[in-house]
């Protein structure tokens, strides 16, 4: 009898497991994205010498588009972008959050629908890991590294503010790669702890914890699950990485000597130049490092038995120009800055393939990713991104002529010359970015508009500005393209040819 009851209870097992495959399961969610890493630091694009065997597999099995922006190419902008599927004017996130922006109110806002909050209300476990850098810091100021200069920059992020994220192991800035700070879900403001490891390599530790989920510690086994990961490094400083992978590049002088003889790399008489030469092989090595543990979360996805079923995304916030043409790292439209990694895995629906016709921009990757997992009914009106759910699978859409660039410094927004937010947004830089040109105008506050004008295609180190020699092609790209953007976007910055 008891044998028979076995029996009887593995075929209805069977059955109960055939009727819940026919149901349309939702689909998880992997989303890792390192802090400041350029798209051309992907081996399988052949423009640095940088090995990333893990992510040129994953490149061979998803769809990699080739001209994803980041259209505010600094931390916090990116991220409430990513977050809230609008643009820096509409979410109020136009720079980093820090403690000189505090008064601004400069931080993701409680009340702003994110993808997350969404996920979370249709059943989602969420898990969030690594850097934030959506909180402004307050005082009393955090005890740490990153608050102990005139600026402050990392703060806890309280339960209320974590848009859906139940599961949370995060800081908001703390650029101390070996010996990185963290707080966990239920840890208090003043219950931070560090961890004696390299941060991106503990964070694939973190999500394989996750993954795994032994006891049901880290989410709800019964439900889909979100996760976002996202490792600080290849960002500064550029000496905080393990041995190992710098010694990967000791044989590659002459490689690295190529990159050195671009003709975007400063001289040695230059102060950017002899940064670009000081760090170019740690950056290298810190994505090798990056691309391990990236690796090594996508066998935990498999030996878990998750990968069929998951969306992952590899992205990062900005690039970095490492000292070429004589910019530290982010903040302007050059492509290191500006043109990101975009790499998108499903297996069985979306055709493995490189794209460069679509012109992908951030708060597009709300829309789309949510109309994938199957809520294309839930996103909100205010969202400004579109959905091209159904060009990731293969199918048609109208696609977008350009992407818009937007930065505001710090500067202005300090500047006590200027009464309200609105007249200090009047300033600065905007552009947009199409499949050939790349335009920027810098309405300075005190002094001359700056134009700059590249032909990409015929210049692809944007070495040779055409403003000057093309004005009307400066006019009709502000008139038919960038004009648009400001309107749709709700930006009151203008411009007009003297």
């Amino acid at each position: 009898m008891h044998l028979k009851n076995n029996y009887f209870m593995v075929i209805v097992g069977i059955l109960l497991l055939g009727s819940c495959t026919n149901k349309s399961t939702p689909p998880n969610l992997l989303f890792v994205f390192p802090d400041q890493m350029r798209a051309s630091t992907l081996g399988f694009m052949e423009k640095e010498p940088v090995m990333t065997p893990h992510l040129d597999r994953f490149a061979s099995e998803g769809l990699v588009l080739t001209n994803a922006v980041s259209n505010a190419p600094v931390c916090s902008p990116y991220r409430a972008m990513m977050m809230s599927g609008r643009y820096p004017i509409s979410n109020g996130v136009v720079s980093n959050t820090t403690s000189k922006l505090a008064p601004l109110d400069i931080q993701l806002r409680k009340d702003e629908v994110c993808w997350s909050d969404i996920l979370k209300e249709n059943g989602y476990s969420l898990g969030y890991i690594g850097k934030w850098h959506l909180d402004y810091p307050h005082e009393p100021y955090i005890d740490c590294a990153n608050n102990r200069g005139e600026t402050k920059w990392n703060e806890w992020c309280p339960p209320e503010r974590r848009h859906g994220f139940d599961f949370w192991y995060s800081y908001d800035t703390y650029d101390y790669h070996m010996k990185p700070l963290y707080w966990s879900t239920d840890a208090k403001r003043e219950e931070f702890h560090y961890v004696d490891q390299w941060g991106p390599e503990h964070e694939a530790d973190m999500a394989l914890n996750y993954l795994a989920n032994e006891n049901g510690e880290y989410r709800d086994n019964d439900k889909p699950f979100a996760l976002v990961v996202s490792m600080n490094p290849p960002h500064m400083p550029y000496n905080q990485l393990p041995d190992k992978y710098v010694r990967m590049y000791d044989d590659m002088d002459e490689q690295i000597q190529e990159l050195i003889n671009s003709p975007s790399v400063p001289d040695t008489s230059d102060r950017w130049g002899k940064y670009y030469r000081k760090h170019i092989k740690n950056q290298l090595a810190m994505v090798t490092g990056v691309d391990e543990q990236f690796g090594r979360i996508l066998q935990g996805l498999k030996d878990f038995g998750y990968e069929k079923n998951t969306i992952v995304v590899f992205t990062s916030d900005h690039g970095d120009n490492l000292g070429k043409h004589g910019k530290i790292s982010k903040t302007n439209p050059y492509e290191e800055s500006f043109n990101i990694p975009f790499i998108i895995r499903w297996p069985d629906k979306i055709k493995p393939r490189h794209d460069s016709k679509l012109l992908l921009s951030v708060p597009d990757l709300y829309p789309s990713l949510l109309d994938l997992m199957g809520f294309s009914k839930e996103i909100p009106d205010a969202v400004e991104g579109s959905s091209f759910a159904n060009y990731f699978t293969g199918g048609d859409a109208e696609l977008p002529t350009s992407q818009l660039y937007f930065i505001v410094r710090h500067n202005n927004l300090l500047n006590p010359e200027f009464g309200s937010l609105k007249q200090k947004l009047s300033f600065d830089e905007r552009g947009i970015r199409t499949e050939q040109y790349t335009l920027m105008i810098d309405r300075k506050a005190n002094g001359p508009t700056d134009i700059y004008l590249w032909d990409r295609k015929a210049d692809p180190y944007q070495m040779n500005n055409l403003a000057k020699e093309k004005p009307e092609l400066v006019e009709k790209l502000y008139k038919k393209e960038l004009l648009p953007w400001l309107i749709k976007t709700g930006d009151e910055w203008r411009w007009e040819r003297k």
